[in-house]
């Protein structure tokens, strides 16, 4: 069942529609009037509000203008005589779900009514998947090194500056990517990752830039890249100093001029993402030994943020066990273990090599084998 605003300035379209939708046991309210409608919707949680185009005071594209601006998240579907259509098709453009020639199809509007609660139901969804996923990805430690990048993350992230993010394996850069998409104007859009070292020389040009179909062998359909996947988002380009001396002239030219061609295409394409880039390389010493483009690193470092190596923020691991602990026990539906103080002083005291990553590997280790409480013998004989 859900909950429903009708809004038309003729009562008997209202009534029909109401009755239509209490049929299907759907809850209904009527408005017969914008400014009314804005109110309701305001204080009640809609999941659906079906407005006409024309009416008196406030019109159906006013209404749906402040619905914006307010942040309402109700799913407006809009209702147009024959001679609206037209305003209807802008104000879908504007954000409207959809909507409905007058007179109303009733299996139509049936149909449209399921389908926007299904888009209601998959956006719900999402977002407490993006809330998951944000509780994995929190950055924790109080070390000046960290708090440093928290406080650069902080100040880069609302812009759409370009930003290479430097460290050791395993120290988080791609958590720092991570944290600039979810802060940044873009959060709303995708976070397109690839990971520059994984992908044959020869496949990198079309893993970013997409492909023509007929342009290779194996290209049997045309297909978008990372670049175009990313429109209206974030491209976090990972290991970028594993890049190949050809992708690396066509990002650089995509940076520039913010356009692309796939492969294979004569057609230029206008992207807009923003890119960050991450490598564990020392970019400047590439650039010396005619590795890396000088040009292109000068492109990406807009900003640079430097993440350190657990061995350098040594003092963060007590808090950095008791997140692990309390995500990976959480992960596996178990009750949440702690580890006794004498247990913390043999991992406080060994090397951190793999960073961060070797750190949770130790955790979810100890969670697995050690006891209820992970003591000195369980780090003895699991986690060093």
């Amino acid at each position: 069942m859900a909950k429903i605003l009708v809004v038309d300035d003729e009562r008997a379209i209202r009534r029909s529609v109401r009755e239509i939708l209490e049929f299907e046991k759907h809850q209904v309210e009527e408005a017969e009037e914008g400014s009314s409608a804005l109110s309701m919707a305001l204080k009640n949680n809609f999941d659906v509000i079906l407005s006409d185009i024309k009416m008196p005071g406030m019109d159906g594209t006013e209404l749906l203008n402040k619905l914006k601006e307010a942040g309402s998240e109700s799913t407006v579907i809009i209702m147009s005589g024959h001679g609206t259509i037209e305003t209807a098709v802008d104000a879908v453009k504007r954000g409207a779900y959809d909507y409905l020639a007058k007179p109303i199809d009733l299996n139509r509007l049936l149909v449209t009514i399921r389908n926007a609660l299904e888009k209601t139901g998959l956006v719900q969804e999402t977002k407490s998947l993006r809330k998951k996923i944000s509780k994995g990805v929190e950055m924790i430690g109080e070390a000046s090194e960290i708090n440093q990048v928290k406080e650069m993350i902080a100040k880069v992230a609302p812009t759409d500056a370009r930003v290479l993010i430097t460290g050791p394996n395993g120290s988080g850069k791609e958590l720092v990517a991570r944290r600039l998409h979810e802060l940044s104007g873009r959060s709303a859009g995708p976070l397109i990752e690839v990971n520059c070292a994984a992908i044959p020389s020869d496949l990198i040009e079309s893993e970013l830039f997409g492909h023509e179909k007929g342009s290779f062998t194996s290209a049997v359909a045309q297909r978008k890249g990372k670049f175009e996947l990313a429109e209206g988002g974030t491209l976090f380009l990972d290991e970028i100093g594993d890049m190949s001396a050809n992708a690396q002239a066509k990002v650089l030219r995509a940076l520039q001029e913010q356009k692309i061609t796939r492969v294979g295409g004569d057609k230029e394409i206008k992207v807009n993402v923003r890119v960050l880039a991450a490598t564990n390389k020392n970019l400047v010493a590439e650039i010396e030994a005619g590795h890396f483009r000088r040009d292109l690193f000068h492109r990406l470092a807009v900003i640079e943020i430097k993440v350190p190596g657990l061995d350098d923020r040594i003092n963060d691991i007590p808090l950095l066990a008791d997140h692990f602990l309390a995500l990976i026990c959480n992960e596996m539906g178990i009750a949440e273990k702690k580890i006794n103080p004498n247990a913390l002083k043999l991992l406080l005291g060994r090397k951190w090599p793999g960073n961060i990553r070797e750190f949770r590997n130790v955790m979810e280790r100890l969670v697995i084998l050690g006891g209820k409480e992970i003591s000195e013998d369980d780090v003895r004989q699991f986690g060093l």
